[in-house]
């Protein structure tokens, strides 16, 4: 489904019958990929198409992920969700999809993973309260697992596409010693 409008951008919609219950969008050039369930109706796809539309263009115009963001059903976060497909566009071309994002209660040694095989993201609650620039980071460098799984020069990279990449982690690193956490950072 294209907008004729040259002020809209253009959508694509795409029914996966794997995708069960969330719904995502990114970015791909100049059009909104919205992805949903096989199974949804015609009505949803309608509302799905307009919320994400409607969510993009303050995520584009806002920068900054407001805490605390919407949960919706199946544990993914619409929130991390679209500000993931805008880093991924920005700094991965577009090409570093999750499938769900979604916060998960503190984690002891880290500060979120990826599990690149069903390209899904966790991110701990503990990011809820820092900078958007340090959270961009975080969730640029679960992005980058999408493509490169190890911490190898080819993953850093393109996390180093991220220009607050080490101010970000040198943030992370003061904070989790401030507050005695000992979560350790992965570095380059």
């Amino acid at each position: 489904m294209n907008r004729d409008d040259a002020n809209e951008e253009k959508v694509e919609v795409r029914r996966s019958p794997r995708r069960r219950r969330t719904v995502s969008a990114r970015l791909e050039g100049d059009t909104l990929v919205v992805m949903i369930p096989a199974r949804m109706s015609k009505k949803e796809e309608r509302h799905w198409v307009a919320e994400m539309e409607r969510k993009l263009r303050r995520t584009s115009s806002e920068p900054v992920l407001a805490p605390p963001p919407p949960r919706v059903r199946g544990g993914a976060d619409e929130a991390l969700m679209l500000r993931c497909a805008y880093l991924s566009s920005k700094y991965l071309d577009g090409t570093a999809n999750p499938v769900s994002v979604r916060w998960v209660p503190e984690m002891r040694t880290r500060w979120a993973s990826c599990t690149p095989v069903d390209a899904t993201i966790r991110v701990s609650d503990r990011l809820r309260k820092v900078p958007p620039w340090v959270l961009d980071y975080v969730l640029v460098h679960e992005l980058a697992h999408l493509r490169v799984a190890s911490h190898s020069q080819q993953f850093w990279a393109l996390v180093r596409r991220y220009s607050k990449t080490e101010r970000a982690i040198g943030y992370l690193e003061g904070l989790s010693a401030a507050a005695g956490w000992g979560i350790e950072i992965e570095t380059p």
